[in-house]
């Protein structure tokens, strides 16, 4: 029993290390400043055909 929860505690302890990390990580990352993107980019969206989709008679 004292052996799982060695194992347990030390699979914790890394978990939350590795959270820590992540989030000094992260808040790092959000200083950066982003790059500027233009607003002028144009997006096509194509509308899906379901009225006319057409379907087989089961037999």
């Amino acid at each position: 029993m004292m052996t799982f929860f060695t194992i347990l505690l030390v699979l914790i302890g890394l978990n939350v290390a590795m959270v820590i990390a992540s989030m000094k990580s992260v808040s790092k990352k959000m200083k950066k400043p982003t790059a500027n993107i233009p607003e002028s980019t144009n997006t096509v969206i194509y509308p899906i055909d379901l009225i006319t989709s057409s379907y087989k008679k089961a037999v």
